[in-house]
Parts: C-alpha cells; sequence; structure tokens
C-alpha cells in the first residue's frame, strides 16, 4: 500500500517550519483549532525548545509543526470543516512518536501558554 503523503510535501513542510510563522499560525487560527490541539502544538513546541530532546526527535516535531503551517498539504486548510484534520493527524503522530521525551515542563509551559492565548480554561474536570 502507498504511502498517501507525498515524501515532496514533507519536506516542503519541514521547510516552512520557523518559529515566527508558528505563532503567526496559532494565533490566526486560535477559533478553529480549540484547545486541546492548541495544547498539542505548544507541548510540541516547547518540546522542541529543549536541549534534552533529541535531534530525531525535534526533527519529528519541525515535519508536524511545517505541515501545519504549509498551507497546501493534503487537504488545504481553508476548506471548512476538513482543513485542518490532516494537520491533526499529523500532530497526533508526532505527539505519539516523541512521547517519551514530553515533559510535565512542556505541559504546564503548554497550559499557561494556552491560557493566555485562549483565556483560563473554565472548563469542568473530567472525572
Amino acid at each position: 500500500m502507498n504511502d498517501p503523503i507525498d515524501p515532496m510535501m514533507i519536506r516542503k513542510a519541514e521547510r516552512a517550519y520557523s518559529e515566527p510563522r508558528l505563532w503567526k499560525k496559532i494565533t490566526s487560527v486560535l477559533g478553529f483549532l480549540g484547545r486541546k490541539t492548541i495544547l498539542m502544538v505548544l507541548t510540541l513546541f516547547y518540546c522542541l525548545q529543549d536541549k534534552d530532546t533529541p535531534t530525531w526527535a525535534k526533527g519529528v516535531i519541525i515535519g508536524a509543526l511545517g505541515y501545519l503551517i504549509f498551507p497546501l498539504d493534503m487537504i488545504p486548510d481553508i476548506i471548512p470543516g476538513a482543513g485542518y484534520g490532516d494537520d491533526w493527524g499529523a500532530l497526533v503522530a508526532a505527539l505519539g512518536t516523541v512521547a517519551a521525551y514530553i515533559k510535565s515542563e512542556h505541559k504546564d509551559k503548554a497550559r499557561m501558554k494556552a491560557d493566555i492565548l485562549l483565556g483560563p480554561d473554565i472548563s469542568p474536570p473530567s472525572l
């Protein structure tokens, strides 16, 4: 079975990554992505910033964050309802791949930054 994601597209997505582009993308799509996805993006971002994260894991993270930034991916981001579905999948895959390197401090920083960007989370605690 062929991989549905074009390797050339992945290379373009990796080249699309930069910290300023990531912050621009995050702030421009806050309403579309939702808190859980923003937390995932920010957790990956803070893991990427950590000097203890191995180079290969940073490459995975850069690929996923670059894919989020890159507007012409498998499903273009401008398609309502579906445009960020493939981006979400790339983020989930990256998070699962580098999960061993995600620290509590990455999650805490992500929550604090999400509260700044989105306001405090006032949803009831999960049971």
